[in-house]
């Protein structure tokens, strides 16, 4: 048994440290780690679960207003864009809002093509990254479920 939770732990440091080399976290997501503690053992999950379905819902809204025939409010997106870019900044998404950054240059010059292109690339991100921390939540889970703790990760 610790023979198994030694390996967990072991993958779940290297699959960690993966998601900041690979650019999908930054800094802001070890500091959200470090207010996790056992009186919250769920507090990350839980905040990145909000963060999941305003991801969702403000996704949805941009390609809504994108889908305008005739006049795009950019304004609007806009605001949806800022409000993302903020989002994924308070958790750590790093690819996210970068991209949100390049997307509110686009709608700050009524780049339609731009705006959509950078939409869909923002969808492809997040769902990547969402898919990325269910993964290193099941592994967590998994150490806990072998007797173990879950290791702090030393990025830096």
């Amino acid at each position: 048994m610790d023979a198994l939770v030694a390996q967990l732990q072991m993958q779940y440091r290297n699959y960690t440290v993966s998601l900041y080399q690979q650019g999908f976290l930054d800094d802001q997501f070890t500091e959200l780690k470090k207010l996790q503690d056992d009186a919250s053992p769920d507090f990350v999950a839980e905040v990145l679960s909000l963060f999941f379905e305003d991801c969702v819902k403000l996704i949805g809204n941009m390609a809504r207003a994108l889908d305008q025939t005739g006049t795009v409010d950019f304004s609007q997106v806009g605001a949806s864009v800022h409000q993302l870019k903020g989002s994924s900044s308070s958790v750590g998404a790093k690819r996210v809002k970068g991209l949100c950054i390049t997307f509110k240059e686009y709608c700050e010059a009524n780049n339609y093509e731009g705006c959509v292109r950078c939409l869909q690339q923002v969808d492809i991100e997040f769902k990547a990254l969402q898919t990325k921390l269910q993964d290193m939540f099941n592994l967590e889970k998994q150490i806990i479920q072998a007797g173990g703790k879950v290791p702090q990760v030393d990025i830096n």
